[in-house]
């Protein structure tokens, strides 16, 4: 039978569930493409990471 890995990741502490994963699109003004801005955040600063 196969290991349920993904009953231990919810085990121990839950400091994951304190950050947020973000995507934010940016277009380059020099050749007009679009490239992704990818970030780990807390979750207090998802909306600073936005403001720019």
């Amino acid at each position: 039978m196969a290991k349920k890995a993904v009953a231990t990741l919810h085990e121990g502490s839950t400091d994951g569930r304190a950050y947020s994963k973000v995507i934010k699109v940016i277009k380059s003004p020099k050749t007009g493409a679009y490239a992704f801005d990818e970030q780990m955040v807390p979750n207090e600063a998802v909306k600073d990471f936005f403001k720019d």
